[in-house]
């Protein structure tokens, strides 16, 4: 599968692979009542979001008017063997020995929903485990139960991880995202319709993606200014590689339990709530279309990754 140029030709497929507890029907509704509880009972009848939100994270400002961010504190890990560029590299935020916006402290919850584009060019849900052909297209849409950051990797045959979200082409190299207010990769709203799908070409292979949602920004990775800067300096340098430390994290939370809901909606189209709520940054209401699965730590954690692999034959 040729993933979309804007997010460097990377490779693609699907089939979900998580792992999860197995839940009874009640248990797997209680799952999607917990994930679904901090939605609000109705939209804000206030909300003037009319563009697509910003990625990058909330900059407060304290009581002394000083520029606050993200102890972001990147890139100190070793990444030897990995991405020698990253080596010894500082981030602005760490120099500036910034503090992060807090989020909320409630157990993490991912929603995910596949989408696959019909023969009229309609976004339809569709369910993970089909077997993708060459011409296929599909989007992921995301939606979280809290404020956070998201990172996505992409491996092929279990080889060498490369991030490609977030990207310095994309959202100006952020990656936050707000309380139940969708992302959808790729977006909709780009310029031409080659760029708004995930498109399966003629080789096969196993690829896998690498969900993972966390309450602060991880270290060891740029993202913002300091990933549009390491870009435009070195070009080797992207897209990222994680240093082996990250990695190793990131697979050894992947590897974590996580309580999962799946509902059967295969076939239903995208709503025009879905479409207007990620592009335009509004968030979802208690009444709107749930994630076609959803996948919650089963304890509290600052961290929670989930994959997602793509059958392409």
């Amino acid at each position: 599968m040729r993933l979309i140029v804007v997010l460097l030709g990377l490779l693609c497929c699907t089939a979900l692979l998580i792992s999860a507890v197995p839940l009874s029907p009640q248990d797997q509704e209680d799952v999607r009542g917990a994930f679904l509880t901090s939605r609000p009972k109705e939209k804000s009848s206030t909300s003037s979001a009319t563009s697509k939100p910003s990625r990058r994270r909330p900059r407060p400002v304290s009581a002394d008017n000083k520029n606050t961010g993200s102890d972001n504190k990147n890139i100190n890990v070793d990444n030897k063997g990995t991405n020698t560029n990253l080596d010894n590299y500082k981030t602005k935020s760490e120099n500036q020995g910034t503090k992060p916006a807090p989020v909320n402290a409630q157990r993490l919850g991912l929603g995910l929903t596949l989408f696959m584009r019909d023969s009229n060019g309609l976004a339809v849900r569709t369910e993970p485990s089909r077997v993708f052909q060459k011409g296929d297209r599909v989007r992921v849409l995301l939606e979280t139960n809290t404020d956070g950051y998201i990172y996505i990797f992409n491996t092929t045959n279990d080889g060498p991880p490369v991030m490609i979200y977030p990207n310095a082409d994309l959202d100006e190299a952020g990656n936050y995202l707000q309380a139940h207010v969708p992302f959808e990769i790729p977006s909709s709203l780009s310029a031409e319709e080659r760029l708004r799908w995930l498109a399966f070409d003629e080789n096969a292979g196993n690829e896998r993606l690498f969900f993972v949602f966390t309450k602060e920004p991880l270290s060891g990775l740029p993202i913002e200014d300091d990933l549009i800067a390491l870009c435009r300096d070195s070009k080797s340098s992207c897209p990222v590689k994680p240093g082996a430390d990250v990695w190793a994290q990131v697979e050894k939370q992947s590897k974590q339990p996580l309580l999962s809901s799946a509902s059967a909606q295969n076939g239903q189209a995208q709503t025009q709530t879905e479409q207007q709520a990620s592009t335009r940054g509004l968030g979802l209401a208690k009444s709107d279309p749930e994630p076609s699965m959803i996948m919650m730590a089963s304890s509290k954690t600052s961290t929670l990754v989930t994959t997602l692999d793509l059958i392409h034959k």
